[in-house]
């Protein structure tokens, strides 16, 4: 249920450094200060540091308590689309700006440690690869360059996509495999040592199956551009957010993929698609300004565990949880019944989301949120 700004009060938390947003008694978190533009990229590493780059080339560190750590300025106006922590280095960060990509030390912004100009067009995404020796960039041409970090060169080109690539991700623990997505309304399984991609599809033309929930004659019109690709954990399963409002899920078989799902809760495009970490809780962020938290496990493992189709479903206890942290509207429902899957968790965000981010703050996990103001909004989610 969505609150009117008039129900809206907003404090200070003490020692001034976030903002907190209070409905009732549902709270969010702001952290403020950092930028003065739209955000648009995020990522965590593992001490717990958090990067956002935005608009007209600013990067900021943050503490996890939304302290500002660090500020950076690249020179020109690119925006900063794309920031990632390395894994083993929590103090280097790789960052795409423009056509370029810099490597930093988050305890001195002033000089990147090195940078490469090896994408041709605006670089939309970053990808590390789990041994870290790959980085992929997606970029505005459809191409993804494949840099080898130790010998500081591209070591492929990947050129497939017919328009933007808007986002690409390599997989666990399959260092030479990665998946991609674009406006051309492809998705794409690769496997580096083959110059081609080993498997495609097609959002448009593959959309066979009726929409589990009604829409406006608008949204029947909306092409299927794919913003987003989440890898889960086990690497083979992905998801895939796109303009027409629909949340895919993937299975990788071999040297192919399957649709395991398809179901909709946005009104509008899924800009953002992310999976928490070691589960298959997927975090989703629309130009309708929603976030929802879905859980594709039982669908996902029930078809692991056999492939034919269920006739009989279990009936289960609806229940209905008021979350702290947000202002939110989260039900248990019996999806199997009902013959779709329903969002655990359904926050009415107001802002179109940029980017989204799942991470642990102080031990508890949290919804990091960029959208087109210059705040991070942070929503805990105690339950999960």
């Amino acid at each position: 249920m969505g609150l009117d700004a008039a129900d809206e009060v907003i404090t200070r938390s003490p020692g001034g450094e976030g903002e907190r947003r209070v409905f009732g008694a549902i709270m969010a978190v702001k952290w403020t200060g950092g930028h003065s533009s739209p955000i648009l990229c995020m990522n965590a590493s593992k001490d717990g540091l958090v990067a956002s780059g935005a608009e007209g080339g600013d990067l900021v560190i943050w503490g996890e308590d939304g302290t500002l750590l660090g500020h950076m300025q690249f020179q020109g106006t690119d925006d900063v689309t794309s920031v990632l922590f390395s894994p083993s280095c929590p103090t280097k960060l790789y960052a795409s700006h423009g056509e370029t990509i810099s490597i930093l030390d988050v305890r001195s912004l002033k000089d990147s440690l090195d940078h490469f100009h090896v994408n041709e067009e605006e670089i939309n995404c970053l990808s590390l690869n789990e041994t870290e020796n790959l980085l992929a960039s997606a970029d505005d041409s459809g191409a993804i360059k494949i840099l080898d970090l130790e010998n500081k060169k591209v070591s492929r080109s990947l050129k497939r996509h017919s328009n933007i690539c808007s986002s690409v991700a390599f997989r666990p623990h399959r260092p030479q495999s990665l998946v991609s997505c674009g406006l051309d309304m492809q998705v794409m399984l690769w496997n580096l040592q083959k110059a081609r991609p080993l498997w495609i599809t097609n959002l448009q033309e593959d959309e066979t199956e009726e929409m589990e929930s009604p829409q406006s004659p608008g949204q029947l019109l909306n092409p299927a551009l794919a913003h987003s690709v989440s890898v889960a954990s086990c690497g083979n399963i992905f998801s895939c957010g796109a303009e027409d409002g629909k949340v895919r899920i993937f299975r990788v078989m071999g040297v192919k993929c399957e649709q395991e799902l398809g179901f909709k809760g946005h009104t509008l495009g899924v800009s953002q698609v992310c999976f928490l970490s070691e589960s298959y809780l997927l975090l989703t962020g629309g130009n309708d300004g929603k976030i929802m938290l879905w859980d594709v496990s039982r669908e996902v493992e029930k078809k692991q565990k056999s492939p034919a189709k269920h006739t009989h479903r279990k009936k289960t206890k609806r229940a209905t949880y008021t979350k702290q942290g947000g202002n939110t509207n989260a039900s248990v429902t019996d999806e199997e019944e009902r013959g779709k899957i329903s969002p655990k968790l359904n926050i009415e965000h107001g802002e179109k989301v940029n980017w989204l981010l799942g991470t642990k703050i102080k031990g508890h996990q949290n919804i990091l949120v960029a959208d087109q103001t210059s705040c991070i909004s942070v929503y805990p989610l105690n339950e999960f």
